[in-house]
C-alpha cells in the first residue's frame, strides 16, 4: 500500500469512530457502498476523487483531514508490501518508505540497484543534503567533483542540490537507503 492510500485508510476509520458511526451509517451519509468504505478502510481500494468528495462531505471535513498523514508515534514501513514509486527494468525500483510531505524537512526512500544498475538525479534545490547507508553491497555516488565509494560500513553524506547518479559496480544487487533532507 502506498503511503496516500494509507494516509486515507487510517484517517477514514478514526474518522468514523471518532464520530461513533458504523460503515452502515457512514454508508447512508456518503452515498458510497458499505463494502467500498470497508474496502477503503482496509487500504484495499483506490478511491476516485468523486468516491473520496462524497465521503468528505458526508463526514463534513476537509480533504486534507483524510490526506494528511496521521498522527501516530511509531510506524512501520515493509517494503515488501509498497509499489514502488519509481522503478526502470533491470535498472533501479525505488520506494518512497517517508515522502517529504509527512514532516516537510526529509523524505527517506529504499533503492535497489540491479547488478551495474544506475539511477540519476538531477538534485534536489538549494541546502538538499543527502545522506547515504548501504544495506547490501555497494554503491559508487557520482558528483560533480568526483565520485565516493559507500559500503554497508559506511554512511556518506553530500550536497544533494547538483546532479547526481547512484552506480552499482557489482554483478549482485544492492540495497541502500537515502535520506533526503532540506534545511
Amino acid at each position: 500500500m502506498d503511503y496516500l492510500l494509507h494516509n486515507i485508510s487510517t484517517n477514514l476509520k478514526r474518522i468514523r469512530k471518532s464520530k461513533s458511526m458504523s460503515l452502515d451509517i457512514l454508508a447512508e451519509q456518503t452515498g458510497v457502498s458499505k463494502s467500498m468504505l470497508a474496502q477503503i478502510e482496509r487500504g484495499m481500494a483506490n478511491p476516485s476523487i468523486g468516491i473520496l468528495g462524497k465521503i468528505v462531505s458526508g463526514l463534513r471535513v476537509e480533504f486534507n483531514d483524510l490526506l494528511s498523514t496521521p498522527h501516530c508515534d511509531f510506524h512501520l514501513v515493509s517494503v515488501k508490501d509498497m509499489v514502488p514509486t519509481r522503478e526502470m527494468e533491470g535498472q533501479y525500483k525505488v520506494w518512497t518508505c517517508f515522502p517529504y510531505g509527512d514532516n516537510k524537512t526529509a523524505e527517506i526512500c529504499r533503492i535497489d540497484l540491479e547488478p551495474q544498475g544506475v539511477y540519476s538525479s538531477k538534485g534536489h534545490g538549494e541546502k538538499a543534503k543527502e545522506y547515504i547507508a548501504v544495506i547490501t553491497g555497494e554503491v559508487r555516488v557520482e558528483l560533480k567533483d568526483g565520485k565516493q565509494l559507500v559500503t554497508s560500513e559506511d554512511v556518506f553524506r553530500f550536497g544533494a542540490d547538483q546532479p547526481h547518479k547512484y552506480v552499482n559496480p557489482l554483478d549482485t544487487k544492492t540495497s541502500f537507503m537515502v535520506f533526503c533532507v532540506t534545511e
